[in-house]
């Protein structure tokens, strides 16, 4: 059975994490983790969309089969810049913007060049606007303030910032010794820095898979068309994305969420049943569940017109698509049961 290595995933999702890339602007993170899976000596493509493959052969080749996390994060960029020389904003998939009031950003130029910025509301001061506590934290209402020394839009233009630029939200990555990792983003680069720990074992422990295998590093999940454009010839599509915590769902920050259902519809049936036996079978935490207000890669593939079984699983996360929390117990079982599912027992 694969082992759950904190350490090297530690080092992998601070590497991960900390590199800015909401839909739309992810090669960065592409290229770094083409560099480890590249370093463990794999064979990449980067698919003109920007998703990276990496084609693994396996044993039996009468299917074969897939699975994906998404490298692409949530976001904002600028929608316009303003006379007094702040930023006005337009959301990148769907943040909870009011919990971005307060947080430290960068703001990319076409150019390269990157500003260090605070996310606002319009009313920021206590002291100044009666309704700095009441005002909405929507996207029309947070601005960037540049810590730079600007007093009018020519004066932010002058520095090279327009319209359409990116603004990268802090992540404030974290791993505490009581084993949460909280962090903006784990949706999903935690499932992705899974399956780059499910790759190196299987390289250094000369391990098999079972079936040929194409793992994906998807871009434009976040906004709805990431796994759109993968290859026909796939079977089975299991992708690795973050379980749901909350209301009246089973799901647990220290477990593997199996989801049945998600706002698309069901899940294939059969695939589902033998995720749910493999996890009894080896003991792992896991729960089976219905997320409410969500929509994975398989959606996506299927809506592209894949004809394959698709499943969903993932680390139960706690408060996504804002300041986001799981456990390592989560993460392990979530490793443990993709390795059981390409590399182990049927």
């Amino acid at each position: 059975m694969i082992e759950f290595d904190r350490r090297q995933f530690e080092e992998y999702a601070r590497a991960v994490f900390t590199t800015d890339s909401p839909s739309g602007c992810t090669a960065d993170a592409i290229a770094l983790i083409k560099s480890y899976v590249e370093q463990l000596g794999y064979t990449t493509h980067v698919h003109n969309k920007g998703t990276l493959e990496v084609d693994v052969p396996g044993l039996d080749e009468s299917k074969t089969v897939a699975t994906s996390a998404h490298v692409d994060t949530l976001g904002m960029m600028v929608r316009s810049v303003k006379s007094g020389g702040t930023l006005a904003l337009t959301k990148v998939g769907g943040p909870i913007c009011p919990t971005l009031d307060g947080e430290y950003c960068t703001v990319l130029t076409r150019e390269g060049r990157r500003y260090s910025g605070t996310i606002l509301s319009l009313a920021p001061a206590v002291h100044v606007y009666p309704d700095a506590a009441t005002m909405p934290r929507d996207a029309d209402h947070l601005e960037v303030r540049l810590d730079e020394e600007v007093k009018s839009a020519e004066d932010v233009k002058a520095l090279g910032i327009d319209n359409g630029d990116f603004v990268f939200i802090d992540p404030k990555f974290t791993m505490t010794g009581s084993g949460f990792l909280k962090s903006r983003f784990i949706d999903d680069k935690a499932s992705a820095v899974l399956l780059l720990l499910l790759l190196r074992w299987c390289s250094e422990k000369k391990a098999a898979f079972r079936h040929p295998t194409r793992i994906y590093f998807v871009v434009y999940e976040e906004v709805g068309h990431g796994a759109s454009a993968l290859a026909r010839n796939i079977d089975e599509f299991v992708t690795v994305d973050m379980g749901c915590v909350g209301l009246d769902l089973a799901g647990s920050e220290y477990a593997v969420s199996i989801c049945a259902k998600d706002s698309g519809g069901p899940y294939d049936y059969e695939l589902t049943n033998r995720l749910i036996a493999l996890a009894k079978k080896h003991e792992l935490p896991y729960t089976v569940d219905i997320f409410p207000f969500y929509g994975s890669d398989v959606g996506a593939a299927w809506h592209a017109g894949l004809d394959c079984k698709g499943a969903l699983i993932g680390s139960g996360v706690c408060a996504s698509h804002g300041m986001e929390r799981t456990h390592v117990k989560g993460l392990e079982a979530t490793l443990k049961l993709m390795y059981l599912y390409l590399c182990g027992e049927e």
